[in-house]
């Protein structure tokens, strides 16, 4: 969530008045994030997200992901529901911008999980697995392993200003990670970006998953090493650890409910190193290409490297989980 796109009151209330919600009480923009534009909206005192959306979402994306909001709620899941418009829509039209309404959901992130919470979160992690599974919905993942080094080509000559050894540090884990990618693994629908801010808490109990706008169709495991890299590592950035005992703990949970494959087991150390990499690779491009006059917090890429020096030297999936 960010801020690029400023609206004032008075454009605010246009927006709204394609909606059956009511009259604007007042407004927010939100800093946290770096994909869309988001903002706070109570109408009629009821609390609703407005996102506007732009950079990487694609146009013809926003249906997957409103089908998808659509489609986990009524399968119980606890997410954001899209709210239709007055012409039956999810996507509004506004000034040459895509944008959508969602309800507002309870809670807020916890910056430190606990052990319990991470046990929750993988419960929560494979019931969504459970079932996307069954969804006819299709979205290939964008920012999966084949596109990679294009992204690292486009920031090659530059991120060095980052981190004098980045391209090399880039390139051998490039290389590592396209020689050892699986290919056939349990597959479905994943949410594919769950970051400490993405996932919500009330009274220390899981309330809900936010940000389903890089969701698409990639490997189960995928999710699961991106959990450990964004909600497993502990310390600050020069100085992470892999916290075992939470990723025990969220492998305990995820596999109370759907059991990992053996496959998908001597995956990890590779799906997890392919993450880190992602990650790094989106972020070192963020930070070098800002947009003058936006409000967003730029998250720091030189985390990551702690992460994919763990992930080069752990040996197989008991390094993570016993």
């Amino acid at each position: 969530m960010a801020v690029y796109t400023k609206f004032n009151q008075k454009e605010i209330e246009e927006i709204l008045s394609n909606y059956d919600l009511g009259n604007l009480n007042n407004f927010s923009g939100i800093e946290e994030g770096i994909e869309n534009t988001n903002y706070f909206l109570s109408v009629n005192k009821k609390k609703f997200i407005l996102t506007v959306y732009e950079k990487r979402v694609k146009s013809e994306d926003l249906p997957f992901f409103s089908d998808l909001m659509s489609l986990l709620n009524r399968a119980g899941f606890k997410c954001p529901t899209p709210i239709i418009n007055k012409q039956n829509k999810t996507i509004n039209d506004y000034r040459g911008k895509k944008l959508m309404i969602v309800s507002f959901l309870e809670g807020k992130a916890k910056q430190n999980l606990s052990p319990n919470n991470c046990k929750s979160i993988g419960i929560e992690v494979a019931k969504m697995h459970q079932i996307t599974k069954d969804f006819k919905l299709k979205r290939k993942n964008d920012l999966s392993v084949e596109s990679w080094k294009g992204l690292f080509h486009s920031v090659k000559n530059k991120c060095s200003e980052i981190h004098r050894d980045l391209p090399k540090l880039i390139e051998e884990n490039l290389e590592d990670v396209q020689n050892n990618w699986p290919k056939n693994l349990p597959r479905g629908i994943i949410h594919a970006d769950l970051f400490h801010d993405n996932i919500f808490f009330l009274k220390d109990k899981f309330s809900g998953m936010i940000d389903f706008y890089f969701s698409c169709e990639d490997f189960f495991a995928f999710e699961i090493a991106i959990c450990f890299n964004a909600l497993c590592f502990d310390g600050s950035k020069q100085n992470l650890s892999f916290n075992v005992t939470k990723a025990k703990n969220f492998i305990d949970g995820y596999s109370s409910i759907r059991k990992l494959t053996e496959e998908e087991k001597k995956s990890i150390k590779v799906l997890s190193q392919g993450a880190a990499l992602r990650f790094l690779l989106t972020r070192v491009f963020d930070a070098l290409n800002t947009i003058e006059g936006a409000i967003v917090k730029i998250k720091d890429p030189i985390e990551y490297l702690k992460r994919l020096e763990f992930h080069k030297n752990s040996k197989n999936y008991e390094d993570y989980f016993f």
